[in-house]
């Protein structure tokens, strides 16, 4: 199959098709923006869980989400009737699995790009018209959707994400701050991923010397589930000051609270590459997965690496009780964060 025509007709309706993941939707959000930019008429629509959907909920590059939520499998022939309906002539699977090449197909669009077999699951590249160049696996998820815009022959983009919170996302988060003058710290507790997940006393003890170093308030950052978690921090945090949002929060309000914050650390989620996206310095923990392919963009080098060799393993759960995430020491976490401050106070006096 070939890679591209600069030749064609500028698309009409183009549909992106990347459903599950936070952080593979915040991530392709440049791709989305690079699109807007080459085809400023064109309607552009995205195929999303609803778990993702707040993302690009109102998105001002997006003009319609389509959504599937994978909880009500029986809702899934609705769901292709309204990709049909919508008559693209463009659709880009971002997302390489059977189910998103059979909605691809299903679109009926005369032109659909996926990736190289190389890159794909479950046969997913079959249902392709023409694929991007193929991707070395251990290049940043966000330079691999760019690969779309690369095999649609359009101009290169800034890497912009255009999540920047509205007045009134900013007013919410600041209620649900409340009243302090001290700079803020956000800490990421969770993941969709056990096996990413970090620990409740060392996160406390970097929290802790944060604290005593520069004065950051601590502000614990998780959905329900991770309740348990928040309060095994705070039960390590004694009587420091602590700002808890665990179960609090929208997933769009995570965007406004992180621009309050003066650095945030966790482990790779969907919230770490929220934070990023609107330039929050954040310091990123890795054991399961790869920095080098997952890495929040602006920040590679703020992440930190587990030190055993089955790293990284790409399991959802650890056999071994996640030692990977014991092996990341407080202390390299205070020094990823005092140089993110560091950093980023340069960069605000230039």
């Amino acid at each position: 199959m070939n890679n591209g025509n600069s030749a064609q007709a500028a698309p009409r309706r183009i549909l992106i098709i990347l459903m599950g993941s936070i952080g593979d939707v915040v991530r392709a959000l440049p791709l989305l923006g690079r699109l807007r930019r080459a085809y400023p008429h064109a309607h552009i629509a995205w195929a999303v869980e609803p778990k993702s959907a707040p993302v690009i909920d109102g998105h001002p590059w997006l003009d319609e989400m389509i959504i599937y939520n994978r909880r009500a499998p029986w809702s899934f022939p609705f769901f292709l009737y309204r990709v049909r309906a919508g008559r693209f002539d463009l659709v880009l699977d971002l997302q390489r699995h059977l189910k998103s090449g059979l909605v691809a197909w299903m679109s009926g669009a005369a032109d659909r790009i996926g990736f190289a077999a190389a890159n794909t699951k479950e046969f997913n590249h079959w249902f392709s018209r023409r694929h991007i160049a193929p991707q070395p696996n251990m290049r940043l998820k966000l330079m691999q959707y760019q690969g779309f815009g690369d095999a649609l022959g359009i101009a290169g983009a800034p890497i912009e994400f255009g999540l920047e919170p509205r007045e009134e996302d900013l007013h919410r988060a600041a209620a649900l701050i409340g009243d302090t003058n001290r700079p803020l710290l956000g800490v990421i507790l969770g993941s969709s991923w056990e096996s990413r997940i970090y620990f409740a006393q060392p996160a406390a003890e970097a929290i802790i010397e944060l604290n005593r170093r520069h004065g950051l308030v601590p502000m614990l950052l998780g959905a329900p589930d991770e309740r348990r978690l928040a309060d095994g921090v705070r039960r390590h945090l004694g009587r420091l000051e602590v700002i808890d949002l665990a179960g609090r929060t929208r997933l769009k309000d995570l965007a406004a609270l992180f621009h309050y914050c003066r650095a945030a650390f966790g482990p790779d989620c969907g919230p770490m590459h929220i934070a990023a996206a609107v330039g929050c310095p954040v310091v990123s923990l890795w054991g399961a997965t790869a920095p080098e392919r997952s890495a929040p963009w602006g920040f590679a080098e703020l992440a930190i690496k587990a030190r055993i060799p089955c790293h990284p393993c790409y399991l959802r759960r650890c056999p071994i009780d996640r030692e990977c995430m014991h092996r990341i020491q407080p202390g390299e976490v205070v020094g990823a964060v005092e140089r993110a401050i560091l950093r980023s106070a340069a960069q605000n006096r230039i």
